[in-house]
């Protein structure tokens, strides 16, 4: 008996999907578990996997083209079995773009005014005055300069037209040729050529438009404000390359900073929130969200129970996702449930910057980059590293005080990173 694929609910909020590639054709033999198709949510770019085995003997959607969840996207069944009655009934939307409606507008209709009768004056007779007898002495085009002043200006470079001479009928002498200061524009200088503007267009992908949707809403619902705290990065320095060594797992400052704010969080449960319109709900545990940068925006895969997880654990479970994330591999469980996010630009060199909450969670924090600078140790100048995190909080759930404390438990490990390992 055939079977009918619908477009499947891959995320809590996706409405709709797009149908980014067909791995089988109409005709070719689908096995259980192989991979039918990639499906564009509103949060990232998934393989679907076929649940069942037969022919793929219908194909509802094309390459990028749009579906409505639960709308029928293929029909698998046996070699030669009849499926019109599926078709008929099946719930087949594809979304299509609506053109706009163009109106044509009447032309309103020109009445010719006559034209006046023009009447034709009398022309007043002109005499004509004698012209006057020209003897042909036109000024010369010739440039009066003196012998030394025009080897003079050969010898500088400097073209005579452009000199104003001093001299008996204005004849140019050595004193203007060393007075004068050519113009800001040389006259050696190419005229600028022709440019041409240009430019190109892309179609807005699901995932582009999904991210326009949540962060708008997040950013003019959530009353977003910032606290700034730099950090001293020296233990934390010293602490990593002794991991390595010892250890031989090469993790980041990202896993160090990653298990600091997980540690932090579970002593804090009000930053670890979620915001609902009939109540707040304070998590015990931390799901931390690592946003990861893809080709078609952004993708937050989630370390489940980080504050219960060591840094082996941690730098494992990152490097994975980052590499999934990339080659579109995660799983909805896997980007779904976060209750914190994290946002590192440091390794683009980014001091410092500010993100928008990832609701409904509460906070966000942004990691900028360790810079080397001078800083105030035993009321001494000394060369340090330092750090710069910058902590958006929602208003509604998190309290000035609140982000602080959050803040100042967060600098006590990272600047005692040692203490993550107790």
């Amino acid at each position: 008996m055939a079977e009918v694929i619908n477009m499947p609910r891959l995320s809590d909020t996706m409405e709709e999907g797009t149908l980014a590639k067909w791995f089988k054709k109409v005709g070719d033999t689908v096995k259980e578990g192989e991979i039918l198709a990639e499906i564009e949510t509103d949060k990232a770019t998934m393989e679907f996997e076929s649940f069942h085995d037969g022919i793929l003997l219908h194909i509802g959607i094309d390459e990028g083209s749009t579906a409505p969840v639960d709308s029928i996207i293929a029909i698998i069944g046996s070699k030669g079995e009849d499926i019109s009655s599926l078709l008929k009934n099946a719930d087949i939307k594809v979304k299509e773009e609506p053109k706009p409606e163009v109106k044509e507008e009447p032309k309103p209709e020109v009445k010719e005014e006559p034209k006046p009768e023009v009447k034709e004056e009398p022309k007043p007779e002109v005499k004509e005055e004698p012209k006057p007898v020209s003897n042909n002495n036109k000024p010369s085009d010739r440039i009066l300069i003196s012998p030394l002043a025009k080897s003079l200006a050969k010898e500088k470079g400097i073209d005579i037209s452009s000199v104003k001479g001093t001299g008996d009928n204005g004849r140019i002498i050595k004193r203007d040729i060393d007075s004068f200061k050519p113009s800001n524009y040389s006259q050696f200088s190419q005229p600028s050529p022709q440019l041409t503007e240009s430019s190109y267009e892309t179609q807005n992908s699901t995932m582009r438009k999904a991210i326009a949707k949540r962060l708008a809403d997040s950013k003019f619902s959530a009353p977003h404000y910032y606290l700034n705290i730099e950090l001293e990065m020296d233990n934390m320095i010293s602490f990593r390359k002794q991991f390595i060594q010892t250890q031989n797992i090469k993790i980041s400052f990202n896993d160090i900073i990653a298990k600091a704010v997980s540690l932090s969080l579970a002593k804090h449960p009000n930053v670890n929130s979620r915001w609902y319109d009939d109540k707040i709900i304070f998590n015990e545990h931390v799901h931390l969200g690592v946003a990861v940068a893809v080709d078609d925006g952004l993708i937050v895969p989630i370390v489940k129970f980080a504050n219960s997880k060591d840094l082996p654990q941690i730098n494992s479970e990152i490097k994975d996702f980052a590499e999934r994330a990339k080659n579109k591999k995660l799983t909805p469980a896997e980007i779904e449930g976060s209750t914190f996010t994290i946002s590192n630009l440091g390794m683009f060199g980014i001091e410092s910057f500010t993100s928008i909450i990832n609701q409904p969670n509460s906070a966000i924090l942004s990691i900028g980059a360790i810079v080397q600078k001078p800083i105030i140790k035993n009321n001494e100048v000394v060369v340090g590293n330092t750090m710069k995190l910058t902590l958006a909080c929602d208003h509604r759930t998190v309290d000035g005080a609140t982000g602080s404390l959050f803040l100042k438990t967060l600098k006590e490990y990272v600047e005692n990173p040692v203490s993550i390992l107790i």
